[in-house]
C-alpha cells in the first residue's frame, strides 16, 4: 500500500486589518511542511528558492531582499507586505499526495480555506492577486469552486492575460476584483512563451526573458 503524505500548509495567513490586496496561491513545496529547508529557502510564504515571486518584487520595487533562510529575510518580506498593505492568503489549507513534490495536480483530498470568511473579517480587501490562473488544481480554479459553493458568480472583466474578474461578495454586497496572474514559476514560463505579447517584446530586445514579462505584468496590479 503506497504511502500517503498529509501536505499541510505551514504559514498562517498573512493579514491584518489595513490589508487592501491579497495575494492567493495554493502550498509551497513539502519541504516547507516537514521543515527541510534547501539553502537559500526563506521561511516564509512563497520563500522557495526556486520561486519567482520574491525576486519578480524585488525587481519591481528595489527591495534589496535577503535570499537566504534567515530571520531577517522573513522581517524584510513582512515589513514590505504591510508597508504596502498587501496579504497572503493561500486557498489551500491541506492535500494528500502520493508523489511528494510541489505539483497542484498532484493534490489529492483538497481541503479549502475559507477565502470569502477572510475577505468580510478583513472588509478594505479590495483585489485578489491569484499566483495562477484556471487550469485545474490552480488558485482560480479553487477559488471559483468555493464561490460555486456559496452561489457566487464570478463575472469577466477583461479575458487578456492577466485575466480579470469580478464578483459581490454575499454578506457584504462589496465588489472584488481578481487578477490571475502569471504563475511565478518555472513550470509556467512555457505558457509565457508562447504569448503573442511575449514574442513581441522578445523580437524587440532579445535580451527579454520571462521574469522580465511577468515584472511587466505584476508592476500593473501590485
Amino acid at each position: 500500500m503506497q504511502k500517503i503524505f498529509k501536505h499541510i500548509h505551514p504559514y498562517e495567513p498573512f493579514i491584518n486589518n489595513s490589508t487592501e490586496k491579497l495575494i492567493v496561491g495554493t502550498l509551497p513545496p513539502p519541504r516547507f511542511t516537514t521543515g527541510d529547508l534547501k539553502e537559500g529557502d526563506v521561511n516564509f510564504c512563497y520563500g522557495s528558492r526556486d520561486g519567482q515571486l520574491w525576486p519578480i518584487l524585488n525587481k519591481i520595487f528595489d527591495l534589496n531582499l535577503q535570499f537566504e533562510t534567515t530571520q531577517k529575510a522573513i522581517d524584510q518580506r513582512k515589513l514590505f507586505l504591510r508597508e504596502r498593505k498587501i496579504g497572503i492568503c493561500d486557498i489551500v489549507a491541506s492535500a494528500e499526495r502520493i508523489k511528494i513534490d510541489a505539483s497542484d495536480l498532484g493534490m489529492k483530498n483538497i481541503q479549502l480555506r475559507d477565502v470569502l470568511g477572510y475577505l468580510e473579517k478583513y472588509p478594505k480587501i479590495h483585489t485578489l492577486l491569484f499566483t495562477g490562473g484556471n487550469s485545474k488544481n490552480g488558485p482560480e480554479y479553487f477559488f471559483r469552486k468555493h464561490l460555486k459553493e456559496k452561489s457566487v458568480v464570478l463575472k469577466s472583466v477583461s479575458n487578456d492575460v492577466p485575466r480579470i474578474h469580478e464578483f459581490e461578495h454575499p454578506c457584504s454586497n462589496k465588489v472584488i476584483r481578481t487578477v490571475s496572474l502569471t504563475a511565478p514559476s518555472g513550470a509556467a514560463n512555457r505558457a509565457v512563451g508562447s504569448l503573442e505579447l511575449y514574442k513581441t517584446l522578445k523580437r524587440q530586445n532579445p535580451k527579454f526573458n520571462t521574469i522580465d514579462f511577468r515584472v511587466l505584468q505584476y508592476k500593473h496590479h501590485f
